[in-house]
């Protein structure tokens, strides 16, 4: 059976030693209390629901999956799924990050991000459930009338409602300009909505009494394409004038869908039948309210690969010390066995490693990510405001995109680790492999993000934000470039800066002649892209280890984050110029195939 231990020293190395985040939280007047003991305590009670109450639940959610009654049609998740949620609501986790406004904590999103890995870790399936519910939280927030917010927040916060995005059509996935789900204005204001969906996770449950749908369709005015989408908040229940549930509205699961993976998250068809729903912001602008909600999926959805990477390597890690196979290649280790553990292997550590500095460097950006948003929303100073939404904006195709792919990666390796026991459902790790797997295309298939990134976020502003980031870059390698003790960190990422510049430019005149050279290298783009973010990270991490060791801490937690960032450098880093020469190879190949795909 596998395990999970929370991950407390290295977020707060990433938090305290790192990102200084509570000096930054200092210059946010709402969050300016929240101190580095604070920060501490949330996460370890955090830790402990995640791994005491949500874990084991995953396995066992796993293999019993949701149920929908025909009849009924209501939808019962696994056995404990709803009591955990219960506990959740109990502790005031729904009411981490909101605002008090409405009922809420208002505290940081960056602890709401850690403890959200946490779960992630802990529980992706079941953690789905409230995720969502974030995300429509955040769109209310921002785009609801008075009487919205009014009406649905508190619920939302609290816990004692649930929220679900219902964008996706049996036609129509990333190209929500072809959705027909129709909207017909009434008058009382209201609007009479149908259409179907599907692949909506949690679109029903057991967990509360209510759920607020966010749906998108289109009014009898509309224009063609995804300049005429509207979006609605679609209740449940039909709401009466006092905020008490009223009858069932005509929004309901038509049918489950069979997974790969996360079992325990009822991915539904919604069928809405003359739907009573309330218009979200203004009419065809229903795409731009979205993305509020998109976004914060997207950084969410990056954030659940970060949790299953770190949870297959504890796991890995543990079997490799203890699983004996052969003798090392270098001679006998453990005299007193039959054999060595595994662990001893050149290819066991490689393994290890990647999974390892895989979540170490995820949960860095992820951290960053969330302290962006975080002085996005509140800081005082509007500059700052701005730059932070920009590199946030810049950054979000990445944390989904290269922590997803990383993440499968990740669990595949650590599944290998296991041998054929990594075959076996009994360990857990085909459970992280399949998983893992879904992240890498909903919420936007990372072929999407790569071109969001290079298309929109890159070109689209002739690197404007690009070179934002190059001065953070730029600033840490003025800094530690004399360093000697630097040098295996700084120079690597100063090649690889350097070159970003030309390699960026070369694509974009390509793809000026032909749109084409911009997809057929945009993911290649894209995963060079992280590395140097990851690279940046690490090289800060490299830093602070390295300082502590000077100074004569003998904690070996830097020798092992000096140890993981050796490896990274050696070994993960070097596939940018693979990237880079498979992305120069251009389109031709790809496009001049009519015969190879007749």
């Amino acid at each position: 059976m596998p395990s999970y231990n929370p991950p407390l020293r290295d977020m707060q190395f990433v938090m305290h030693e790192m990102l200084n985040v509570s000096d930054a939280l200092k210059q946010i007047p709402r969050h300016a209390d929240t101190d580095t003991d604070t920060i501490n305590a949330v996460l370890e009670e955090g830790g402990k629901f995640a791994a005491e109450v949500l874990f084991p639940l995953n396995i066992s959610g796993d293999q019993e999956g949701c149920t929908l009654n025909p009849q009924t049609r209501e939808v019962t998740t696994p056995k404990g799924f709803k009591e955990a949620y219960a506990q959740y609501v109990e502790g005031g986790w729904a009411a981490l990050s909101c605002d008090p406004e409405y009922g809420g904590q208002g505290l940081p999103f960056v602890i709401n991000q850690c403890m959200y890995e946490m779960m992630n870790s802990a529980n992706q399936a079941w953690t789905m459930y409230p995720g969502l519910s974030h995300g429509a939280y955040e769109c209310l927030q921002a785009h609801g009338t008075d009487e919205q917010k009014k009406q649905l927040l508190p619920k939302l916060v609290s816990g004692e409602w649930l929220g679900t995005m219902c964008l996706t059509e049996p036609h129509c996935g990333t190209d929500l300009g072809l959705l027909r789900t129709k909207a017909e204005p009434q008058a009382d204001g209201t609007y009479k909505i149908n259409g179907t969906k599907i692949f909506i996770s949690s679109g029903d449950n057991d967990f509360t009494e209510n759920i607020i749908h966010l749906v998108l369709a289109r009014l009898p005015d509309a224009p063609k394409g995804s300049k005429g989408i509207s979006l609605f908040a679609v209740s449940k229940y039909k709401l009466k004038a006092d905020g008490s549930l009223g009858e069932h509205n005509g929004i309901y699961c038509g049918g489950l869908e069979h997974k790969m993976g996360i079992h325990g998250n009822a991915t539904c068809q919604m069928i809405l039948d003359n739907a009573v729903g309330t218009l979200v912001g203004q009419p065809h602008k229903g795409l731009q309210a979205m993305f509020v909600m998109m976004n914060a999926a997207r950084l969410g959805v990056g954030n659940q690969s970060l949790g299953l990477t770190e949870v297959a390597y504890q796991n890995a890690l543990a079997y490799a010390k203890d699983r004996l196979q052969m003798r090392s290649l270098s001679g006998t280790k453990a005299k007193d066995k039959e054999a060595d553990p595994i662990i001893v292997h050149p290819d066991v550590r490689k393994m290890l490693l990647t999974a390892k500095a895989y979540a170490e460097g995820g949960r860095a950006l992820a951290c960053y990510c969330a302290l962006l948003l975080d002085q996005h929303l509140y800081h005082p100073d509007e500059k700052v405001r701005q730059d932070s939404d920009e590199l946030l904006a810049l950054l979000t195709p990445i944390i989904k995109a290269f922590l997803t792919d990383n993440g499968f990666q990740a669990t595949v390796m650590c599944q290998q680790v296991f041998g054929g026991h990594g075959y076996i459902k009994e360990w857990g790790m085909e459970q992280f492999v399949r998983d893992a797997r879904i992240n890498m295309i909903y919420e936007g298939t990372n072929t999407v993000q790569s071109l969001d990134l290079l298309g929109r976020k890159i070109l689209g502003n002739n690197g404007a934000t690009l070179k934002k980031f190059g001065k953070l870059v730029g600033a840490l390698i003025e800094e530690e470039g004399v360093n000697e003790k630097m040098s295996e960190f700084i120079s690597p990422l100063g090649v690889l800066a350097e070159q970003m510049t030309k390699f960026t430019m070369e694509i974009g005149f390509k793809g000026m002649q032909n749109p084409d050279e911009v997809g057929a290298a945009a993911v290649d783009y894209l995963r060079v892209a992280g590395h140097l973010v990851f690279g940046y990270f690490f090289a800060r991490m490299a830093s602070v280890a390295l300082k502590k060791i000077a100074a004569g801490d003998t904690d070996p937690f830097y020798q092992a984050k000096l140890q993981t960032a050796r490896f990274y450098f050696a070994k993960l880093f070097p596939e940018t110029a693979t990237l880079m020469r498979t992305a120069r190879a251009g389109s031709k190949s790809l496009m001049d195939t009519h015969l190879a795909l007749a």
